[in-house]
């Protein structure tokens, strides 16, 4: 990590410029101007800002090709193919990871650039004088809501880390922060961060339609309610209780400022002009919390999601003429735990038929969630889909999975069944007297679960929704008792009770083997 902070600190003097959505994804050349002599207005920390932001698209980083390193670690999707890139990308899904996978240390290089990043623009914000004070805390509490996001992703996925809150410039300031803390530190940090948005900010609740892909409060209150969620499940320090109170307060805060009345008045058909999914409709969505913005049409800043998971043969996603198996495989295990007839069950969630679709040609489940059939992207398949990070279904569910962990059944299937009626599937009491779906979701907690990974398919939350629903031990037997034939060539029986973490990159652990100490196991 000490050359790839320096390299980041480097980096972010090469800022963005923002006057409104376009202008979000327009990258000023390298100007090489020194750091520490870079701000002088609010503009350069509004650029800074935005370099943040920006850090976030990459598929390295969070951006709409991280499913490697989530999606197809979960049961919902994996690879067909181990032979790609000397067999690399197929290590996460066969849960065979090696420290010295260069796909992990690009995937970590790329979260502390967008960490950097933000400490940048931190450190902007603090130095300048600003005319509104107001606008000041503004900045700052943008830069720390990604900040907060992307060290909730790294402490879910390294567990204790590196805890870098200023911007570095020095080697020998590197070299001072080359350690892992205790990930409950990790955590305490990201609260802070998400808490000054919430209490020092005059941000809105939510972005208007030139603001998508920015922060505000709603997405910030949304994030802090799952973040406490987490904590619940994953620090052993006896606060369970406290931290699953405030998960509810804050996944309520976040509930009570939405802008719409039911999940109903959103579809969640893509092709729908209202639908979450709906390529047209991306910037007007009120279910979207928080977004990654990609552009329609642009050689450098287009979505690729759309032609990628559409497999030779068809013309579902883009008009893209897309060859072979989609490297993002939808696994048979997925397709079976569909509501529909054909799986047993007395009705057809036409989620199924959204979500997934079936590939004659190539013999493949592939995902049709994302579509982008315009002329604007055309046949090279330079798609305008947005990467959606947060949105109300996610909030809704959390809000039933915290009631249930609470012990208020009724006020959990009450969340539960806002999501079924806007599927228009039965609802939970209804459905659980349906045979096929009392036999495999057998309890309240199980069936919110089933819903979360139907609703969020292919959407990087299946594999944190295990790691928050089971113990270690009891995710080993989950994934240990599923028919190895609806898996692909991955091998389940690999994974244990190691692969709840990832490694720490061979490189970095190579910097301070001390303090740098490996995940057990590796």
């Amino acid at each position: 990590m000490k050359t790839n902070i320096y390299l980041a600190s480097l980096l972010a003097a090469g800022v963005l410029s923002l006057t409104s959505c376009e202008d979000f994804l327009t990258e000023n050349d390298p100007n090489h101007i020194v750091a520490e002599h870079f701000f002088s207005t609010e503009n350069d920390v509004e650029r800074a800002v935005n370099g943040a932001y920006m850090s976030l698209r990459s598929g390295y980083c969070m951006g709409e090709g991280s499913t490697a390193y989530t999606e197809e670690r979960s049961d919902n999707a994996g690879r067909w193919d181990n032979q790609s890139s000397s067999g690399e990308p197929f290590q996460f899904t066969d849960f065979s990871l090696l420290a010295s996978n260069t796909y992990l240390k690009s995937h970590w290089t790329a979260m502390f650039e967008a960490v950097n990043n933000a400490n940048f623009a931190i450190k902007g914000a603090e130095e300048i004088t600003y005319e509104v004070e107001a606008d000041r805390n503004n900045d700052i509490a943008e830069a720390r809501f990604v900040r907060a996001l992307v060290y909730f992703d790294i402490v879910r996925k390294w567990g204790d880390a590196p805890l870098v809150t200023e911007y570095l410039s020095t080697p020998d300031q590197i070299e001072a922060h080359t350690y892992r803390e205790d990930k409950a530190l990790v955590y305490d940090q990201i609260v802070q961060d998400l808490k000054f948005g919430l209490e020092q900010s005059t941000l809105p609740n939510h972005q208007d339609e030139g603001g998508k892909g920015r922060a505000n409060k709603a997405a910030m209150a949304g994030l802090l309610g799952k973040v406490y969620l987490t904590m619940a499940h994953v620090l052993d320090d006896g606060k369970e209780t406290e931290y699953l109170n405030s998960a509810k307060t804050y996944l309520e805060q976040c509930y009570d400022m939405k802008d719409f009345g039911s999940l109903s008045e959103v579809s969640f058909d893509p092709e729908a002009s209202n639908g979450v999914f709906n390529v047209n409709n991306k910037s007007a969505c009120p279910e979207i919390l928080f977004q990654i913005v990609y552009r329609q049409g642009d050689l450098d800043y287009h979505s690729s999601i759309a032609a990628n998971t559409q497999p030779g043969g068809a013309s579902t996603n883009s008009q893209y003429p897309s060859q072979g198996i989609p490297s993002l495989a939808v696994t048979p295990d997925l397709v079976k735990e569909y509501e529909t007839v054909e799986n047993g069950f007395g009705w057809d969630d036409p989620r199924r038929g959204y979500s997934v679709g079936f590939s004659t040609d190539q013999n493949c489940y592939y995902v049709m969630k994302f579509r982008d059939l315009s002329e604007a992207a055309g046949s090279l398949g330079y798609g305008g889909n947005d990467w959606i990070i947060l949105r109300y279904a996610d909030v809704i569910l959390m809000l039933a999975e915290v009631n249930e962990a609470l012990g208020d059944d009724d006020k959990a299937v009450e969340y539960l069944d806002e999501v079924r009626a806007r599927a228009g599937v039965p609802s939970y009491d209804v459905a659980m007297l349906d045979p096929a779906y009392s036999s495999r979701f057998s309890d309240l907690k199980t069936a919110i679960l089933h819903e979360r990974r139907i609703e969020l398919a292919f959407e990087n939350q299946r594999w944190f929704d295990l790691l928050r629903f089971f113990t270690p031990s009891e995710l080993v037997d989950y994934m240990h008792s599923k028919d190895q034939d609806d898996y692909g060539i991955s091998n389940l029986q690999n994974f244990t009770e190691t692969d709840i973490y990832y490694p720490i990159p061979y490189d970095e652990w190579l910097l301070n083997p001390e303090g740098m100490y490996q995940n057990d196991g590796y």
